[in-house]
């Protein structure tokens, strides 16, 4: 995808803005990674601005539905492994400033216990991740809208990962999925051992993860990880047509819906019909709820507002 919708708010000088570019169109949230010539690997800072724009979503009534695409020929590489602008910490297997190696020595003494700048200590990567790719993840399956990955090409590691999340996946017919952990001798992470067993099973996320082959646009669908193909042409339009229609859907009833379902595959059945029973009781307090069921009685098309 090579375009967006462009916003009517004033453009901000933060130079992450010009690499997640966010604009608000018909009620729907168009989040666009925009490092095409690094294939949208993401920085810590653009991580950063994604988990931003989807807490802003969230609680901004005016947005009912989120679109999540990228500029250039690919959807997103995964983590930034080289660099690039960032204030977060390191990212795992680059050595940064100051860090020592074996058979390496500091000027002077080292008292004991003390960190040398910039050294990687036991625990550092997995806060690493927790704070940085999980959080990532987290945000897109805790967004109270309806999140839909319009993906224009490669999605491998976090990226695809972070299409995965989606709660619907459109895929242009020249998109890829790439587990691609396995090639750089790296366990998955941004929770991928969690997402694919429940998306395909665990026995088709193995074979994903263990050889890290590239899975095409098709065989993505028929697996079950992608909802839609389209020619790449049709890929922005088929994805505004849908957020779309969820942007004039009753959305406190999505929420609910999106949050029953992703909890169900970790719950008995008790509890997951407990959560059911008060998820409806609290989405009837709400004004489409009373919307819905007036427009059936009446014979009539609904006219959701989003609350």
């Amino acid at each position: 995808m090579t375009s967006s919708p462009e916003t009517s708010a004033a453009k901000s000088a933060d130079p992450v803005d010009s690499l997640v570019l966010h604009a608000t169109d018909n009620h729907v949230a168009w989040i666009t990674l925009n490092r095409p010539e690094a294939l949208n690997a993401i920085t810590p800072d653009q991580r950063e601005r994604l988990i931003q724009h989807l807490s802003h979503a969230s609680c901004d009534t005016g947005v009912r539905a989120v679109v999540i695409t990228a500029t250039g020929r690919g959807f997103c590489a995964g983590a930034d492994l080289r660099g690039g602008p960032s204030t977060g910490g390191p990212q795992a297997g680059e050595r940064v400033a100051g860090e020592r190696v074996a058979g390496e020595r500091v000027a002077g003494e080292r008292v004991a216990g003390e960190r040398v700048a910039g050294e990687r200590v036991a625990g550092d990567v997995a806060r690493m991740i927790r704070l940085g790719a999980q959080r990532l993840i987290g945000a897109v399956l805790d967004c109270e809208k309806p999140v839909i990955a319009a993906v224009n090409g490669t999605a491998a590691g976090l990226g695809a990962h972070l299409a995965l999340a989606c709660d619907l996946v459109l895929a242009a017919d020249s998109a890829k999925f790439i587990e691609v952990f396995v090639r750089r001798g790296l366990v998955p992470d941004g929770g991928g051992a969690y997402l694919l067993p429940r998306l395909i099973g665990p026995q088709r996320a193995k074979e994903l993860m263990f050889f890290g082959d590239a899975l095409t646009a098709a065989d993505a669908a028929r697996l079950g990880l992608v909802n839609r193909v389209v020619p790449a042409d049709d890929l922005e339009k088929t994805a505004r047509d849908w957020a779309e229609r969820l942007a004039t859907g009753p959305t406190r009833a999505l929420a609910l819906t999106k949050q029953l379902v992703n909890a169900s595959l970790d719950t008995d059945r008790t509890s997951a019909f407990a959560a059911e029973a008060a998820a409806q009781e609290i989405n009837m307090t709400t004004t489409d709820a009373n919307e819905g069921v007036a427009a059936f009685t009446e014979r009539r098309t609904p006219h959701y507002r989003g609350h």
